[in-house]
């Protein structure tokens, strides 16, 4: 297996307990190329000292700031302070539920450039994503199209940090 493909992500609330030992546990598996993505951000036990901490790659930007930054004058501001924290850390942010390409215009303008959402497709089964990518990105002079990277297949793996009883 190629471990410098593997993203895992983490929600917030699985990190409640030894944030020590998770940190530990995670720079372990980061010195075998695994890269580490914390997903919803904002909407689980959010703590900046998770962003200090952890050795994060990406930042999920939870899908209810995107949903509501044009209704919601909070939301955005939140959506821009997450965005800008996150290229201040050197972390890629990815928006989460773009829908729509007024959301994908105003996540661009404020310098997000990762998103996910059905604006661009929704889940599809393996076997329809290569005729999905032919369809959606130009071919480079060659007859081959390659998938590496674009396939993001979430694999539920049990990750526990133990928490000490008393």
């Amino acid at each position: 297996m190629r471990w410098a493909k593997l993203d895992f992500e983490l929600t917030e609330s699985a990190l409640v307990g030894d944030l020590e030992e998770a940190t530990e546990k995670m720079l372990a598996l980061k010195e075998i190329g695994i890269r580490w993505s914390l997903d919803d951000f904002g909407t689980g036990y959010s703590s900046l000292s998770f962003l200090k901490h952890l050795p994060l790659d990406q930042l999920k930007i939870d899908q209810s700031f995107v949903r509501d930054m044009q209704t919601d004058e909070r939301s955005s501001a939140i959506l821009d302070t997450i965005i800008h924290l996150g290229q201040t850390l050197k972390l890629d942010i990815i928006a989460e539920g773009v829908e729509e390409e007024s959301q994908l215009l105003i996540l661009q303008q404020a310098g997000c450039v990762h998103f996910q959402g059905y604006l661009f497709s929704r889940p599809v089964p393996i076997e329809v994503l290569d005729d999905l990518i032919a369809s959606s990105f130009p071919h480079n002079g060659k007859n081959e199209i390659s998938h590496a990277g674009l396939l993001q297949e979430r694999i539920p793996i049990p990750l526990e940090f133990s928490r000490a009883t008393a």
